[in-house]
């Protein structure tokens, strides 16, 4: 098992005809943003799978093609955020735009 960076939260964009187990199958949902327990990665697959607990308590091994990142919150331990509760930047990926400062 590789143990990740602690307060990665991340969201349920599950991949059409993807692997095993589907998530939105599985007791997870499109509006929740899921703490990373954990990430297993078999020597025989290219793929990862992270260790999340779903809407029913219950541990799972999703591939991480089903996965998008959303935030990093050290200051939290919950399993699971709403994604309504974090900015909206975090949750469609939008990059903030800084302001451009022009030289005197």
């Amino acid at each position: 098992m590789l143990w990740m960076e602690q307060g990665l939260y991340l969201r349920v964009e599950e991949l059409p005809g993807g692997p095993r187990p589907l998530p939105l199958l599985s007791g997870f949902s499109l509006t929740t943003a899921y703490r990373a327990l954990g990430c297993f990665n078999p020597s025989e697959t290219s793929d990862a799978y992270f260790i999340l607990s779903n809407d029913r308590d219950e541990v799972w091994f999703i591939c991480n093609r089903h996965l998008r990142t959303v935030v990093m919150r050290h200051d939290c331990t919950a399993f699971r955020l709403p994604l309504s509760s974090l900015d909206e930047r975090f949750v469609t990926g939008e990059r903030p735009v800084l302001p451009l400062r022009l030289s005197d």
